[in-house]
């Protein structure tokens, strides 16, 4: 399953570039499903479908991608997964509502899910912490709050000192 959303994914995302970096879009949800993947299997844990969820995990967002074909093609658990990982669209209020919306979600998520939200958060902090140190001061707030919320602070710190970054 994790090849065919690889698959899938590439194809989705083919011709976005990562913000700040330019490099294709899809190498980030890569990054993170080889994060999630290293993570799970330190503690143990079998990874399952955490994987491909975080390979998933934008595709909703940013493709023509929709949780029900997502759900068809991969399963209902996969769908559910992306469903939490995804964003509050911007018709949902302000940048401040829609962020507590998210975190009222993701509060509620299997831990799999938050962690996979964690290793996302930790990843785009490397480019804007680089590229854009206005925002980076707005992002750190925000990840602060959800971590908080999902009570995956642990997991940040650890990701920080397992890849040696700030």
């Amino acid at each position: 399953m994790l090849t065919k959303a690889i698959e899938y994914a590439t194809a989705k995302h083919e011709g976005q570039v990562r913000k700040y970096t330019g490099e294709p879009y899809i190498e980030h949800p890569l990054a993170v499903a080889k994060m999630i993947d290293e993570y799970l299997r330190a503690m143990d844990v079998d990874p399952g479908i955490s994987p491909t969820i975080a390979v998933l995990h934008d595709t909703v967002e940013d493709t023509d991608a929709t949780i029900e074909e997502i759900e068809e093609l991969f399963g209902e658990a996969v769908a559910q997964g992306v469903w939490f990982l995804t964003k509050t669209p911007n018709f949902v209020g302000d940048r401040e509502s829609r962020k507590k919306l998210c975190e009222a979600r993701l509060a509620k998520a299997p831990y799999s899910i938050k962690v996979i939200k964690t290793l996302d958060m930790f990843h785009n902090s490397l480019s804007i912490q680089q590229y854009d140190p206005e925002f980076w001061e707005t992002f750190k707030v925000e990840t602060a709050s959800l971590l908080a919320a999902m009570g995956t602070e642990d997991v940040y710190r650890r990701a920080k000192k397992n890849y040696g970054l700030f």
